[in-house]
């Protein structure tokens, strides 16, 4: 293979899965895990014991190709676009249960008027959209979509921001007690609300009570990614993904290893430079996926890739044509750089979902 490419540890990925589902087994949740990461049918089946079940998206594109796998569950966990529903109603047409999410009566009477039920989004953390508990906007919502209405969902966005476990149990308790007062203000008001659905990665790994829920959500974790570590909710040896590189040159002044490997390929995403231990673009290590001690992808142009040491580490001496393997700070952004993985140790490759 020519680098860059993009590297999964299945057993690594499989472990992850596992884990969450043993949390949540216990907590009695159901998982809907979200294929926003991995945008894979192969990775989706995973979690599913190779079947399929109900799924997040983020796309429409993805909707429709997890659709065409005989996934039939879907929700699509973005904010509709009114224009974007008349692709939603061809899927639902098809067969396919999807379901949209919004916060504004403009969005409702669009839904409504395509036949498209919807989940009604609750701002639990000030993160991004929603609407807060308490706003009288959800009844004027709820009455315009009628029978449409299929539940709430909250977002912890920002438990991405936390740190530790008090910090990250606070967040997922949030984020439950936020959709389930919005839940229970609309039944008082006499609307069904059968759904109530939470969840990120971090919060679905921290939630300790998950009383009025009816599913949690999470992709990140069937990777990890060094923000997650960063944070708490996993260890550095848990990260499915990487992106393998090769040695293009030494710059022994300036104590730099160049790869081929740039932003192109690790993606831009900076999202450890405000955690306790800034990781760059990215920790290295060697084809066996052990992390050279204090090595860190510290910059990077569109197809260059600088690897320092930090100091009291040592710089590998490693020849041209030498390879390594880069853990990503965000594995959602730096699997958006390929079009396939290509399995640790075999010859698998399996696509991704691209586009819109």
């Amino acid at each position: 293979m020519e680098t860059p490419f993009l590297v999964l540890d299945r057993t690594k990925a499989e472990a992850n899965i596992a884990r969450l589902r043993t949390h949540l087994t216990a907590l009695g949740g159901t998982l809907r895990p979200h294929v926003k990461t991995a945008k894979s049918v192969e990775v989706a089946r995973l979690l599913f014991d190779g079947g399929t079940g109900p799924i997040t998206v983020s796309t429409l594109a993805e909707a429709e190709a997890f659709a065409a796998a005989g996934f039939t569950d879907i929700l699509y966990a973005v904010g509709i676009a009114p224009g974007k529903l008349p692709r939603a109603a061809a899927l639902r047409q098809r067969g396919v249960d999807l379901v949209v999410l919004l916060d504004s009566v403009e969005q409702a009477i669009a839904a409504a008027a395509a036949s498209v039920p919807a989940l009604l989004e609750v701002d639990c953390d000030g993160h991004r959209g929603g609407i807060l508990p308490g706003d009288p906007v959800a009844g004027e919502i709820a009455r315009v979509l009628g029978d449409g209405l299929r539940g709430v969902l909250a977002h912890a966005g920002e438990s991405y921001f936390a740190e530790g476990p008090a910090a990250l149990t606070a967040a997922a308790e949030g984020e439950r007690r936020a959709a389930v007062r919005v839940a229970e203000d609309l039944r008082a008001a006499g609307h069904e609300v059968p759904v109530v659905s939470v969840g990120s990665t971090p919060t679905a790994h921290f939630a300790g009570n998950l009383d009025g829920v009816t599913e949690v959500r999470a992709g990140n974790f069937v990777f990890f990614d060094l923000v997650m570590a960063g944070i708490g909710v996993c260890e550095v040896a848990d990260l499915a993904l990487s992106v393998e590189t090769t040695v293009i040159g030494h710059r022994r002044d300036k104590g730099w290893l160049l790869t081929d490997g740039g932003w192109m390929a690790l993606s831009r995403d900076r999202g450890t430079a405000a955690q306790r231990v800034d990781q760059g673009y990215g920790l290295v290590t060697d084809l066996g996926g052990v992390p050279y001690p204090g090595v860190v992808m510290t910059g990077a142009s569109q197809e260059h890739g600088i690897l320092t040491a930090r100091p009291g580490a040592v710089l590998p001496d490693l020849p041209v044509g030498a390879r390594v393997r880069i853990l990503p700070n965000h594995a959602c952004a730096t699997a958006a750089q390929f079009d396939e993985y290509h399995l640790l140790g075999t010859d698998e490759v399996w696509p991704r979902v691209r586009g819109w």
